[in-house]
């Protein structure tokens, strides 16, 4: 194994996804200062192109240092206080990740568990918050990546909204292959992750705080339990004020440089072509994959992740390791109550294509031959 110049694969697993040529030679350019005005340039023109995708006009909308699951921490840090009582929509592991992060925060959690991979329907939300009426936030998962399930979201932010609660949307696997309107759909705080459907490398969590977000953490009675994570800190050098940007800690400059190039590139194809391509390659890998059998496992299914049950007598993790050494294509095991039933291919980003659903679906019909 030559570990000095690591292989190339070809990432069709729930992420990282493939990066393309253009974001890695950003990645390479001279690093600037933190503070520098060319790079203080650069990373506003940054924050504007997440504002685009994200389809918001929240003026606090940036990426924090730190890959997905630390945009998960910021928010619940940030609008948590402890003794408040939340609502976290479970089913799958990222719901059940955000149920511990918010009961670390010092939340009193109100979990709605249902099977993996189905998903949640408006009227079990709202029993939930009848029961629960000091809920001050309700936080779903938009892309489920351990199930592929995908989260319908119309009408959600109205009934929370209703109830007095804020709605929280983890979009780290929908944020750039899904349709996902920020402000069109209410919602008050969401995070993302650029190694998926982005197709930047891992090390930036984009989040978005709206209005009701930003009142709740003016109106804190305390500081949040992580000053890294502190938004009331961190908006003074992402957004400046009268005194100027003010330092809180060395940004990742030439992660910036990456992450501003593949917003560069989704914004050139545009996302409503973007949102189709996704849809049209899952489209295709999904006929190839039932025609040799294969059942899909969520009832309304990710274009950008699709998990599927491993079929009797096959090897779960002897195909895997074939596919990764005879043909360098990877794609992910499952998790949890799915660790061993399932396969998870992404199709995000750069590796949504016709040669990416062709390949992988050639390559698994030899292998279970």
């Amino acid at each position: 194994m030559n570990t000095q110049f690591p292989a190339e694969r070809i990432l069709l697993g729930p992420g990282p996804s493939p990066v393309p040529a253009r974001v890695l030679r950003a990645l390479g350019a001279p690093t600037l200062g933190h503070l520098d005005p060319q790079y203080l340039a650069i990373m506003d023109e940054t924050c504007e192109m997440l504002r685009q995708v994200f389809q918001t006009k929240n003026a606090l909308t940036f990426p924090v240092s730190g890959t997905g699951m630390a945009g998960m921490e910021c928010i619940a840090v940030n609008l948590i206080e402890p003794g408040d009582e939340v609502i976290v929509c479970v089913n799958g592991v990222f719901g059940g990740r955000m149920k511990d992060v918010m009961e670390r925060c010092g939340a009193i959690v109100h979990p709605i568990e249902i099977a993996w991979g189905e998903v949640f329907t408006l009227d079990q939300i709202a029993a939930t918050l009848d029961r629960h009426t000091r809920t001050k936030l309700v936080g779903i998962v938009h892309a489920e990546t351990s199930t592929g399930a995908h989260q319908p979201l119309a009408g959600l932010a109205e009934l929370v909204h209703g109830r007095g609660a804020m709605l929280v949307v983890d979009a780290v696997t929908s944020l750039g292959g899904h349709e996902l309107r920020v402000d069109d759909w209410g919602i008050d705080a969401i995070y993302s992750g650029t190694q998926k459907c982005l197709s930047c490398p891992p090390g930036l969590a984009p989040v978005s705080f709206g209005e009701r977000a930003l009142a709740r953490m003016d109106a804190r009675k305390t500081k949040p339990q992580s000053w890294y994570l502190d938004v009331s800190l961190l908006r003074k050098y992402y957004l400046g004020g009268g005194g100027g940007r003010v330092y809180h800690h060395t940004a990742p400059i030439n992660m910036t440089y990456a992450l501003r190039e593949a917003l560069a590139i989704v914004l050139e194809e545009g996302l409503v072509n973007r949102i189709d391509r996704h849809e049209r390659m899952y489209k295709r890998l999904r006929a190839g994959l039932e025609a040799m059998g294969l059942a899909y496992i969520p009832s309304h299914s990710l274009h950008t992740l699709n998990c599927i049950t491993v079929p009797a007598g096959a090897d779960d993790a002897g195909t895997r390791k074939r596919l990764l050494e005879e043909y360098g294509i990877e794609i992910g095991a499952g998790l949890g109550v799915m660790a061993g039933k399932a396969w998870r291919i992404g199709l995000m980003g750069h590796g949504s294509t016709v040669r990416n659903v062709d390949l992988v679906l050639t390559a698994l019909r030899e292998v279970l031959k």
